[in-house]
Parts: structure tokens; sequence; C-alpha cells
């Protein structure tokens, strides 16, 4: 029986049964995510921790290392490095935090009386925040039991990520034997996407943290060069804002410029500012390239609404992970795309595919 439709309906109609079905899979997958947190969070914090370890597993592994020895090697290296950065960073932000709290203190002090907004002086602010202190100080216990439990949910996270790093390092091997169990006649494809996301992933961890450390190494220099006060704790932020594309660099270089105004003046502000926005196009044009090469190329559109659709989802860890989930998604596309877009039988291996730009972030 001929349709009463017209071919471009019945097409437009086909595409809307497949976006309301993407649309209601993602549906579910988030609220399984919220309501599976807990498990969720470590298993996609170990995830990104093995990309990132992966080169350093690989090399013990080709030394001729037992697998368990060196996934227990890398698992000891992380702590001691996390560990030690973090340390750094705690350190250099209470060695100068009380610096850059008085800078941010007095540039909105001189915003405030400079623009003359009535009610927004830092008394009134004082003020506010004393009625509200006293109105609501009855909650303040429950306020410090509450964030207790906070600090000892995220040791069992990350104790509990760092465990499964060392099984996911350790049994990395076995990832084609279990696509073929989940998938019999797709298997060799499951393992095909599967290996392209983790390298998207992997390429992105690895270069954001480089390309991390740099930003921080040069912002850092440039601050103590023009003698900002709070360099070191500065470039901390920088270093952990990278992670988060575009809105981390925002945040991290307005702070920067605030306390070059507040302590310095107008005039060294503008040379921060100089000094964040030439670092920036370094790492544009320069650093991402070189550095990251290798992963998926994403729009800075599509990753503004990753980092928004992050935060909206899971606050600031889905800011975190937002970038690296699409880029796995990214890779995945990628993979299918090569395989099928021309026209390719499934089933064959697909040719090398060529290296792409790096995702826009840092």
């Amino acid at each position: 029986m001929q349709s009463l439709l017209p071919e471009p309906v019945r097409r437009l109609g086909a595409w809307c049964v497949v976006l309301l079905l993407v649309a209601a899979v993602a549906a579910v997958v988030i609220w399984l995510i919220g309501t599976l947190r807990t498990a969720v969070t470590p298993a996609l914090l170990a995830i990104l921790g093995t990309a990132l370890l992966g080169p350093l597993y690989r090399r013990l592994i080709r030394m001729g290392m037992h697998p368990s020895l060196a996934a227990g090697l890398t698992c000891a290296a992380v702590v001691v490095i996390v560990g030690g950065a973090t340390y750094i960073i705690v350190a250099a932000l209470i060695d100068t935090g009380d610096q850059i709290t008085a800078s941010l203190r007095q540039a909105a002090k001189g915003l405030t009386e400079h623009f003359g907004a009535a009610g927004t002086s830092l008394t009134d602010l004082a003020d506010n925040a004393r009625e509200l202190l006293t109105k609501f100080g009855g909650t303040a216990a429950s306020g410090v039991i509450s964030g207790l439990s906070v600090v000892g949910q995220a040791i069992a996270t990350a104790v509990l990520a760092l465990l499964l790093i060392f099984f996911f390092l350790r049994d990395s091997g076995r990832a084609g034997a279990l696509a073929r169990t989940i998938a019999p006649r797709n298997g060799e494809l499951v393992e095909a996407m599967g290996r392209r996301a983790f390298e998207a992933v992997e390429g992105f961890m690895r270069g954001t943290t480089i390309i991390a450390f740099i930003d921080a190494v040069c912002i850092t220099a440039g601050l103590l060069i023009l003698r900002v006060p709070g360099a070191v704790g500065l470039g901390a932020l920088v270093f952990v804002g990278a992670y988060i594309p575009y809105l981390g660099a925002f945040l991290s270089g307005t702070v920067a410029v605030l306390v070059a105004f507040a302590d310095r003046g107008w005039v060294i502000a503008l040379w921060v500012l100089g000094v964040v926005l030439a670092v920036q196009v370094l790492e544009g044009h320069l650093l991402q390239p070189m550095i990251q090469s290798r992963t998926v190329q994403m729009h800075p559109a599509v990753v503004m609404l990753t980092i928004t659709a992050g935060a909206g989802v899971a606050g600031i860890l889905g800011m975190l992970l937002a970038v690296p989930i699409t880029a796995a998604a990214f890779g995945v596309i990628g993979e299918l795309r090569t395989r099928y877009g021309s026209g390719g039988d499934p089933g064959k291996d697909p040719p090398a595919p060529a290296s792409s730009a790096a995702p826009a972030g840092g």
C-alpha cells in the first residue's frame, strides 16, 4: 500500500522517532547515573585515572613486569604524585590565601565605591551576613556534620577509585574477550569502539595535564615578574582550573586580574590580563595542536554546552567529567563513521584513521 505522505515527510518522521528514542535512552542513563552516583562516580574517576596512567603501566609491562605488580606500582606512583601535587597546591593556597582574599576584598570595595551601588558596600554585606548567621545559627552544627560527611564520602570515593584503577589496569588485556562475550556477533566492532573511546579519553587527560602544567608555570612566572601577591597560589588555581575548559581559565584569570588590580593598580592589572590572554593564545594555537593531536575534535560551542549540561547534572564533578565523556562519545562516533560512512563492511578492519586536532579546552 502506497503511503499518503511524501518522501521528505516520512524521512523527517523517521528522524524524529530516532531522536526521541535517543533522548529517552539518554534520560534513563542520566537518571541511573544520578541514582547510582556513589558507584558511578568512582568508576568514572577510575576510567580517567586509568587513561592517564595507561602509558606508565604499558611501559612497565614491556619491561617484563607481572601485570599485578605493574598495576600496583602504577597505583603507588599515582598516590605519590597526586598526594605531592595536592600538598603543594593546598600549601600554596594556604600560604597565599590571605593575600588573595584581602586583595579580592579590596578590589570589591573599590568597585562598589566607584560605581556607587547602594547597599552593596562591604559594611552592608558584613551586616547582612551577620544577620543571616544570627538567624540561622542553629543550623551550624548540622552544617559541620554534613561537611564531615562530605569529606568522608570523598575519601571513600578516592579509595574505591584507586582500587578500580588497579583492576582496570591489570585486566585491561581482557577487554577484547569481554566485548566478544557481550556481543558475540559484533564483538570486534564493540572492541574497536571501546578502544577509540578510551584513546580519546587518554589523549584528553594526558594532554590536559601537560597543558595545565605549562599554563600554570607561564602565568605564575608572569605574576612573579609583575610582583603580584599570591602568585604561587594563583598559579595553582590555574592548574586546577585547566581541567574545566574555557570556564576554568576564565575564572582563574579573572581572579588573577582582580588581585593585581587591588594590590598594584589598573596598569599592572592590564599587564596581568595581557599575560593571561597570551598564555591562552599560546595554548589554543600551539600547545593543543602539538600535544593533543590524537584526540577527537570538538567545537568550542560543544564544549561549553557540555560543561553546562554536566554542571546541571552533577555540579562541579559533572563539569570535570563532561568533556572527557563527550570526547569518548566523539571517539565512538568517529569509529562508526570510519566503518559505515564509506559503505564499508563493518566486519573488516577499517583503514587507519588520520590524526585529528585536539579538543578545545585548558
